[in-house]
């Protein structure tokens, strides 16, 4: 009898490859087998249309005002964040170190929100606050708070508030040793005070710098301030009340009444304009 193993025919087996496989020693590819792969699904641009609801927002859009501090010095409160937007297009926005993270020993590293807790019946709920600045580095500055129960609401909150709460500032050459140059610095010394917390900003000669806490250097950056000196006294830990002072003591730039005597080579600019140009 013929054992059927020898009757039995295979292929022959070819050379290269692995683990038998007919490829010609290439490497085996999945998506050769699976076929090509699906493309990704392209996310559709939402463009959003701004739509006034207030009639300074209406005016905006109908071009009436062109320039953001035309709408300040109207003294017509923008309720709506798009105006800003529409206006000043690339206004820079950065957040105030007022929380801090957890570290060994207490040590931790500072960041914008700052979270509480507050105790219910239902037990502890958690919130998020942060700080927001805004300005346009030649004039223009804003504050905003905003508090949420996460925190990117709380983080848009801060942002629009920001934006809806500008002022417009006074720049000059305040300082003795910097009579008649650049309006780099602030033209005479203010003081704000919130809580406790009480900031003075002295005018500096030109090329001082910014001789500040960091987060009040931060706003008078982008105030467009260049120089000053500041003082600070009270619970300066608390970051809330430190930047109010800060922008309190910024708006007494603008209600500080000018007399001849103030006015003389100082070099006064409100905004981006000269003021009082004749007795320079």
């Amino acid at each position: 009898m013929n054992n059927p193993a020898q009757s039995r025919q295979y292929p022959p087996r070819q050379q290269g490859g692995r683990g038998g496989s007919n490829n010609g020693g290439k490497r085996f590819d999945r998506n050769q087998q699976r076929g090509e792969r699906r493309p990704r699904r392209e996310e559709e641009v939402v463009v959003k249309v701004w739509t006034p609801k207030t009639q300074l927002g209406k005016d905006v859009k109908e071009g009436k005002f062109t320039d953001i501090k035309d709408v300040i010095r109207s003294g017509s409160k923008i309720l709506e964040a798009e105006i800003t937007e529409h206006l000043v297009p690339d206004l820079t926005t950065e957040f105030v170190n007022t929380g801090q993270a957890k570290g060994k020993f207490g040590g931790g590293k500072r960041k914008p929100p700052k979270a509480t807790q507050k105790v219910t019946k239902e037990g502890s709920v958690m919130s998020f606050s942060m700080v927001c600045i805004s300005g346009d580095k030649n004039g223009v500055v804003g504050l905003g708070f905003g508090k949420a129960r996460e925190n990117v609401p709380a983080r848009d909150k801060a942002i629009k508030k920001s934006k809806q709460n500008l002022i417009l500032i006074r720049r000059g050459a305040g300082s003795w040793g910097s009579f008649g140059s650049d309006p780099t610095t602030i033209p005479y010394a203010v003081e704000g005070k919130c809580g406790s917390v009480k900031v003075k900003l002295i005018p500096a000669p030109k090329g001082t710098g910014l001789v500040a806490e960091k987060e009040v250097a931060k706003m008078c950056e982008l105030a467009g301030i260049k120089d000053v000196w500041s003082r600070t006294s009270g619970t300066t830990g608390n970051k809330i009340n430190l930047m109010s002072a800060t922008f309190e003591a910024l708006k007494q730039l603008q209600k500080v009444r000018l007399t001849p005597r103030v006015i003389k080579n100082r070099n006064i600019i409100e905004g981006d304009k000269l003021e009082f140009e004749s007795l320079n």
